[in-house]
């Protein structure tokens, strides 16, 4: 059976990131984009980053070009216009395609796992993905779902 730790993904910065370090985290994966409407929710995304990395959850940013070309930039650019303009210190990753042939592995898994309104595709972006510890839950945020508004799914899965 697959899982979400049989996974890797290259970093913003081309490090290879090897999703197994992650057993026994909750994770939450977002595609991404810096020029969106939804594009505050990195500061919703950092302050759920700060409030709960030490207690076991692990957000991860996966941007993406395929929505109207709201993020056209370098993965480095990418990485900095989160960290200047957001304080973002959970992990970007390099720009991936959530969608179609070349969609990324992890979001081929992840649209497979918990469908949303239309199916097996994302919507747009900041659509988010949260992981129980052990992998075998995995629940669908839409765009319009504020950070701020699954809290409580989190704590749920971190134990509180």
């Amino acid at each position: 059976m697959t899982r979400i730790y049989d996974y890797k993904a290259i970093t913003s910065n081309g490090k290879e990131l090897d999703f197994a370090q992650f057993r026994g985290k909750v994770l939450m994966i977002v595609n991404t984009a810096s020029k969106c409407g939804f594009t505050p929710q990195f500061a919703g995304l950092e302050e759920l980053n700060q409030k709960y990395k030490d207690k076991g959850l692990v957000i991860i940013g996966f941007p993406c070009n395929q929505f109207a070309h709201q993020d056209p930039g370098t993965d480095s650019e990418i990485s900095s216009f989160c960290q200047l303009n957001y304080g973002v210190t959970f992990q970007i990753m390099k720009k991936i395609d959530v969608n179609g042939d070349n969609a990324h592995p992890i979001f081929k898994y992840l649209t497979n796992e918990a469908r949303g309104f239309l199916g097996r595709k994302i919507k747009w972006n900041f659509t988010k993905f949260l992981i129980s510890r052990d992998g075998t839950k995995i629940k669908r945020y839409p765009p319009t779902k504020a950070p701020r508004k699954i809290e409580k799914d989190i704590e749920v899965l971190l134990g509180y």
